[in-house]
């Protein structure tokens, strides 16, 4: 399996802190924010790792990370030329992972405990094949990708929906199995002009091997001053679940 820490994008709700760096970049608690995407793609065992930013930031990340020996993991880096969502930024990792499954990550997602039941369920009860995601009950689901749960199953997916069904956001880390490149292909852009991680995952439900999981406890979109701060908060408490 390869890990993709998606890190692109312009960061225009935490102007002018992106003036200087990526949001990716920026402090949550100890450490840059993309050490918790990357540690947990490590504490899943995955060792190759692709990191897909802007041309202005991608020297930034080769300084944090350089080749990825010094945390264990082999780091390729691509660049997006142009913010048009999550699913173009994906696309750059195709000759990357074509061949094998894929743990997608959002760089400013940030989870309080690691995630690595999610990996585990999706190698153990879907023996690596089709899609999972997961779902986090939020206040605010008309800022997220919503899902509508039937008993155990997913029967819909609306991004940014002004209606929601439920309260249940799709957060920022998913797993696809190979057939991910042939979907990737058929999605088009949506009426905000980018391509959607939403109609990926419509497409797994469409063929019914979409599942999912409920985070373990907190999770933040740390994108803006309010939730950087609150996940910095979080994290420096939360710092022991991830050390090694």
């Amino acid at each position: 399996m390869k890990g993709i820490i998606l890190a692109g994008g312009i960061g225009t709700r935490l102007f002018p802190l992106t003036k200087i760096t990526n949001k990716i970049l920026l402090p949550i608690g100890r450490h840059p924010m993309v050490y918790y995407p990357m540690a947990n793609i490590k504490k899943c065992g995955i060792k190759e790792v692709m990191i897909v930013t802007n041309r202005s930031h991608i020297g930034d990340f080769g300084s944090v990370f350089g080749s990825g020996k010094g945390c264990g993991v082999h780091i390729t880096y691509a660049v997006q030329d142009e913010a048009k969502g999550i699913v173009d930024a994906l696309k750059e990792a195709e000759d990357f992972a074509k061949n094998e499954e894929m743990l997608v990550f959002l760089g400013d997602c940030i989870f309080e405990k690691p995630i690595e039941y999610f990996y585990e369920n999706f190698m153990n009860k879907q023996k690596g094949t089709g899609a999972r995601v997961l779902l986090y009950k939020v206040t605010d689901p008309e800022r997220f990708g919503v899902a509508t749960i039937k008993g155990d199953h997913i029967t819909e997916i609306e991004e940014k929906p002004e209606q929601p069904k439920s309260s249940y956001a799709v957060v920022g880390a998913y797993l696809y199995d190979k057939t991910a490149w042939d979907k990737i292909a058929k999605v088009t852009p949506s009426a905000r002009g980018e391509y959607e991680i939403t109609a990926l995952n419509n497409l797994y439900i469409e063929e019914g091997t979409l599942e999912y999981d409920i985070v373990d406890g907190k999770w933040l979109d740390a994108g803006t001053f309010k939730t950087l701060l609150e996940a910095g908060n979080l994290m420096m408490k939360a710092d022991s679940y991830y050390e090694e």
